[in-house]
């Protein structure tokens, strides 16, 4: 998933925790390692309501979010920095790549047209079905950042653009000990938010019913979480809005992190 109305008003700033201790997963592991059960949720096993929320307002918004072409990457500074990420994917080994949040699949064609193995994930059943129908030729799947459907070490590469948003601030230790899970040694992790303290809560638009939660973030606190979980950071960064981008209201981030080949 993508923003969408990033420039709305919403509930304003929120306290931001940044640690968590153990949380039940999503789903449910497979006899073996780094094998998971498909499906968004499991036997015994409950959904979390953000979760379940997060999709049920992209199902309800997906063909209008894709009719209105909102945060299709077209920042020069975003292509640039997807060209990097492609050349250290190949640089570190070459392998499959994961665009999680897929929304529509805009980056992962982008990505795949850099040459990179890449297929896409995306929480919600309608966006994939979107994505699918507009790039048939590429892969698309169901699935939770929180718990995803790949084995131990099977990524060279995984990308979140403007996908942890939608996360709270307190499971982000979750999401990224997933993402170190899945990468393999030497893998390269890219992510793209908008920067800032606030969490903010959208029941609607375009008319659409939604109960969206977006969670703005600080690179250097991104930067040190993805550490805590066994990351090397290789790129911190901010960028102004850009002219032109009339949903940019605020500072976009960027971390791009590596899982170090130390690992194995």
């Amino acid at each position: 998933m993508i923003a969408v109305g990033t420039g709305a008003d919403g509930s304003g700033r929120a306290a931001r925790p940044t640690r968590l201790g153990a949380a039940r997963p999503v789903g449910a592991r497979r006899t073996g390692r780094g094998c998971r059960r498909g499906g968004l949720e499991s036997a015994g096993v409950t959904e979390a309501p953000f979760l379940r929320a997060t999709r049920e307002s992209y199902q309800a918004f997906a063909d209008t979010y894709v009719s209105q072409g909102r945060d299709v990457p077209t920042s020069a500074f975003d292509r640039s920095l997807f060209t990097a990420f492609a050349e250290w994917v190949r640089e570190a080994g070459r392998g499959p790549v994961a665009d999680v949040g897929c929304g529509p699949g805009w980056v992962t064609a982008r990505l795949a047209d850099l040459g990179l193995d890449a297929f896409g994930i995306d929480l919600t059943p309608r966006m994939v079905e979107l994505a699918r129908a507009a790039h048939p030729e590429l892969r698309f799947e169901v699935g939770s950042m929180l718990d995803l459907d790949l084995p131990d070490a099977s990524l060279a590469g995984l990308i979140a653009y403007y996908s942890i948003i939608h996360i709270p601030w307190e499971r982000r230790p979750d999401v990224f000990a997933e993402f170190h899970r899945v990468l393999a040694p030497g893998g390269q992790l890219m992510l793209v938010f908008q920067v800032g303290d606030e969490r903010r809560h959208f029941d609607e638009h375009s008319g659409i019913a939604l109960s969206l939660d977006f969670y703005r973030q600080r690179p250097d606190e991104v930067a040190d979480l993805l550490r805590a979980a066994g990351f090397a950071p290789r790129l911190v960064a901010v960028r102004e809005p850009e002219a032109g981008r009339t949903h940019e209201r605020t500072q976009q981030g960027y971390v791009l992190a590596e899982r170090p080949a130390a690992d194995g």
